[in-house]
């Protein structure tokens, strides 16, 4: 059996800091093992934000012990004036199902740092979490409001809006995520098919070619304007074209698809 090579654990539980990456289960798995065997206790200074690795992916695999193990020890290093070790405790709580003592411990964080980023997006799932849809979308405003080029906190707006039927909000989420991400198709046609919702029927046009000029032959986007250019192409220059336009695309786009699909789609352009 190869020996244990602790350094290398250390090395690669460092690069998943780096990078982001969170293979919960493996370095639950590495964690247990340099607690087990102490050679965590060799670390020094490094070790701090290595536990706080351990217990959030021994959250993610519901290994309370491990987690509540590893929150200990940055409980005596660090006590409870850490805002760091607080969210710590929210997430344990969380796991645990005691979400509204989780809240509690989140607004605490929030009352001492109103822009504590972390804190503020735990919040914010707990809201949902709890169908308290309407504070959800004043927190995510709030949140909004200091960290405005989180482009999926916009997103979530948007569909928090949208689950409410507050069209016109949401199609606000939906300017601001083009402003931040200009090249980004899937915006304006999310823009596209709400303002559709609207009756905005020649804005949702443009916004649908928009997404062809980014993505060429995009199936829903050709979908869209077909539908949208035959509203308009009584009354709307060249909606006539971009019907005809966007009939031709879908077709083509059909063309190697088995028989009966071809004919339903025909059958579809055709009314």
């Amino acid at each position: 059996m190869p020996r244990f090579d602790y350094s290398a654990a250390i090395e690669e539980l460092q690069t998943f800091r780096t990078t982001n990456e969170r293979r919960s289960e493996y370095v639950a798995s590495l964690g247990a093992r340099l607690i087990k065997d102490k050679y965590i206790n060799k670390l020094n200074d490094q070790v701090w934000p290595l536990y706080e690795q351990i217990t959030i992916a021994a959250l993610d695999i519901n290994d309370f012990e491990l987690a509540q193990h590893c929150l200990d020890q940055l409980q005596v290093r660090f006590g409870d004036s850490s805002l760091r070790l607080q969210r710590l405790k929210g997430m344990i709580l969380e796991a645990q199902g005691k979400l509204d003592e989780a809240q509690k411990v989140y607004d605490g964080i929030l009352e001492k740092d109103a822009t504590h980023l972390l804190a503020s997006k735990r919040q914010i799932v707990l809201l949902k979490q709890r169908n308290k849809t309407q504070e959800a979308i004043e927190a995510m405003t709030q949140y909004l409001d200091t960290y405005y080029d989180d482009y999926e906190g916009w997103i979530e707006l948007c569909n928090m809006y949208l689950g409410e039927h507050y069209y016109e909000q949401a199609a606000f989420c939906c300017e601001e995520l083009i402003i931040l991400q200009p090249a980004n198709h899937i915006w304006y046609l999310k823009y596209a098919e709400i303002v559709y919702t609207l009756g905005n029927v020649s804005l949702a046009m443009k916004h649908y070619c928009k997404v062809l000029e980014l993505c060429t032959d995009h199936v829903r986007a050709l979908y869209g304007l077909q539908l949208c250019a035959s509203k308009l192409k009584a009354n709307a220059e060249h909606a006539g074209d971009l019907h005809a336009l966007a009939t031709e695309r879908l077709l083509s786009v059909y063309s190697g698809q088995p028989d009966h699909v071809r004919q339903l789609v025909q059958g579809y352009l055709g009314n």
